[in-house]
């Protein structure tokens, strides 16, 4: 039996409840097919925006590479050889950073955002 064939015969039958069933299953399947993934999607997406950290190189869904210099409310602003960009964090596709240079330029980053905080102390 195929599927148009138990289409066909719940209704000839009339049977409501196997139709609220078959209804009830459709649902199912579509939530676990579709909405789930796509609610865990937008979770790593959200989780990947908010643990963003100057220094970090990033890639933009526009394919352009930089490195964050700013984190602001309203979006980041891109370090390029061009010079600094606005963006939004959205805009953001990946983190670059482990992938090409690994935890060499992780802990280059750490150093730097350090280093920057003590000239900062010292002005102070």
């Amino acid at each position: 039996m195929n599927l148009q064939t138990i289409f066909l015969q719940a209704a000839q039958g009339g049977n409501s409840s196997t139709m609220l069933i078959m209804m009830g299953v459709m649902f199912v399947g579509f939530y676990f097919l579709m909405i789930r993934p796509q609610m865990k999607k937008q979770k790593q997406e959200k989780k990947f925006q908010d643990d963003l950290k100057v220094g970090s190189r990033v890639v933009l869904t526009s394919g352009l590479h930089g490195r964050i210099a700013q984190i602001q409310e309203d979006g980041v602003v891109i370090e390029t050889l061009s010079g600094k960009l606005k963006f939004e964090k959205a805009a953001i596709s990946r983190e670059f950073t482990e992938n090409r240079f690994g935890e060499k330029a992780t802990k280059a980053a750490a150093e730097k955002t350090a280093d920057k905080k003590e000239i900062e102390t010292e002005k102070k």
